[in-house]
């Protein structure tokens, strides 16, 4: 007797263990250093709603929260745990408090108790392995890599960021945050076509490597120029203290910043000795020559003169030299023309300004040599290049002959063929062989209205039955709805919340166009017995209702894509089955 008393004592106590609500907050914790991180964990026995965390004004939050839930029956007792868990780094040295967290528990407010937080001066080197921004710092690195860091003034340099992952670390998504400004230098993004990862090293540790951004930059000062950083946000899988059935270590996904560390480039200006008085501030290797499209025309004739230019180089910050013309020779604004490819290494290709050329009067007019200077920064020395003089000869009748002043007037007289190369003949043709009026044409335009009238009265008629099926109406929405929603899923796996929010919106949406529900009357219970009465198998009603189980899961466990893959697929079957089954009837 004595011994089944004492079971049936520590039997109640066991119940009264169970029934008792925990709600606590634990720390890693209670003192650290500033350029440390501190974990928090509100951990509870049940689960609860409307959990609100402290304020945690003299902590930043660096990660979290991330949700774990633990559901087991051992000897037939059930046992629940749920967490909350955030990672904060101190904003300041100081005695801190971080205050009650609540949550609402069988409809009963719960508290935790106030806990105080001692911050000291920075420890060298910490190292935590359940702290997220140890595992970035020590795992991931996002880098920008300059060609060069001494450039001239206006010659080409390339940055290229690359966001490192070294191995057994792994990285989600990345969102950018903040793109560099490049205010001292004439900038060009390049394309960076496709996100390939690549093998690479980082301080010899081996990992793989993905570009995210390139850059050609020609600076447009000299001195000490700042190259800015590219910042992201970037979701990381790191480990927890928890363990699965297995006795893996679970992880969890925390989102932090990353940034690359600013560069330092010191750019030489171009040097005094040797500098041309023309010089236009051209830097690279070019070629440069002035043609012309005839060497002989007529006065009534017009000619293209062009001075080009072509290598690699600062092709767009520079003005091309001018051909020297006679006086006698009409020339007008030149046509500027580019063709000019940029890759890492700078601009290349070429430019040319083509000026149209007319002459006044006959003779030979003779276009001297000009000159066109550039700075060549490999052999650190400027270089001048000289077009060849050219003669055109032109011929034919007087275009401009002279002046005479007759009763304070002034007379000119030119040519009637000047500028009758810019002439093209016109050649007319008959629109049509008959008119158009009381044509065949124009009684079947005329009759075409007297048969719309009654096409659109019959339309009208449709759409206004149509819009008195209300239900219908309703069903033929939802059930896109639930289309588009399945679609928005498919687009979004590899975002957990994302994809679940959608695939469970598809489902919920096509049970209120198949079965004419409403939301509030959706329940498993319901759900069952209805599309038990529209002939659904067992087999297709059982996954769908584990599909919605699995929706509900989702946001409070970790999934990966190929997880993510396997319910968009099973929605696909099982929907296209109850589709099938409901549309035998």
């Amino acid at each position: 007797m004595l011994k089944k008393l004492l079971n049936t004592i520590l039997l109640l106590f066991a119940l009264y263990g169970q029934a008792q609500v925990n709600f606590e907050a634990v720390v890693s914790k209670k003192t650290l250093g500033v350029n440390e991180r501190l974990r928090i964990d509100f951990k509870m026995n049940k689960d609860g709603d409307d959990f609100t965390p402290p304020t945690f004004k003299d902590f930043r939050v660096v990660g979290g929260p991330s949700q774990s839930i633990n559901n087991s029956w051992i000897n037939g007792v059930r046992s629940f745990s749920k967490s909350y868990t955030y990672y904060l780094a101190p904003k300041k040295r100081g005695d801190f408090k971080i205050g009650q967290a609540s949550i609402v528990i069988e409809g009963d407010v719960y508290k935790t108790t106030p806990i105080n937080i001692k911050v000291t001066a920075a420890v060298s080197a910490p190292r935590d392995p359940n702290d997220p921004s140890t595992v970035v710092g020590e795992n991931i690195h996002l880098v920008a890599e300059v060609s060069n860091d001494s450039p001239y003034l206006n010659q080409a340099i390339s940055v290229v960021y690359k966001l490192y992952v070294l191995e057994n670390t792994a990285v989600r998504n990345w969102r950018e945050i903040d793109s560099p400004r490049f205010d001292d230098f004439w900038s060009q993004n390049m394309d960076v076509s496709k996100e390939t990862a690549k093998n690479g090293s980082y301080k010899g540790k081996n990992g793989r490597y993905i570009v995210l951004k390139k850059v050609v930059l020609y600076p447009q000062k000299t001195g000490e120029l700042k190259i800015e950083a590219l910042s992201l946000d970037v979701a990381v899988d790191v480990p927890t203290s928890r363990r699965d059935i297995f006795g893996g270590r679970v992880n969890t996904t925390v989102n932090t910043t990353i940034s690359s560390p600013n560069r330092k480039i010191r750019v030489k200006p171009l040097p005094e000795d040797g500098r041309p008085e023309n010089f236009s501030g051209a830097v690279g290797n070019f070629q440069f020559e002035i043609q012309t499209n005839k060497k002989s025309l007529e006065v009534s004739e017009a000619l293209q003169v062009i001075a080009k230019v072509k290598g690699v180089g600062n092709l767009k910050l520079f003005k091309i030299p001018k051909p020297n013309m006679p006086g006698n020779l009409e020339v007008y604004e030149p046509e500027h023309n580019e063709k000019i490819n940029t890759t890492l290494k700078g601009m290349n290709g070429s430019i040319a300004d083509n000026f149209t050329v007319v002459p006044n009067v006959p003779g030979k007019y003779p276009i001297p040599s000009v000159a066109f200077n550039f700075f060549d920064p490999i052999s650190k020395k400027y270089k001048t290049l000289f077009s060849e003089e050219l003669l055109i000869d032109v011929k034919g009748g007087v275009g401009i002959v002279g002046t005479s002043t007759q009763n304070n007037k002034q007379q000119v007289q030119t040519s009637s063929k000047l500028f009758s190369s810019f002439k093209s003949a016109t050649e007319l043709e008959k629109i049509s062989e008959s008119p158009f009026f009381r044509s065949n044409l124009f009684w079947f335009l005329m009759s075409v209205p007297l048969f719309m009238v009654p096409l659109l009265l019959i339309v009208r008629k449709r759409l206004e039955l149509k819009a008195l099926d209300v239900v219908g109406n309703r069903v033929k929405a939802t059930n896109r709805l639930a289309k588009r929603h399945l679609g928005s899923a498919k687009k979004h796996i590899g975002k957990k919340e994302l994809f679940y929010n959608a695939l469970e919106s598809a489902l919920l949406n096509y049970l209120k166009s198949k079965l004419v529900l409403e939301t509030s009357e959706i329940t498993k219970e319901n759900v069952s017995v209805l599309l038990k009465k529209k002939a659904v198998d067992r087999a297709p009603r059982k996954e769908f209702l584990k599909l919605l189980e699995t929706c509900e899961l989702a946001r409070y466990t970790p999934l990966s894509n190929v997880e993510m893959q396997k319910d968009y697929e099973t929605a696909k079957s099982v929907l296209s089955a109850i589709e099938k089954q409901i549309k035998r009837q």
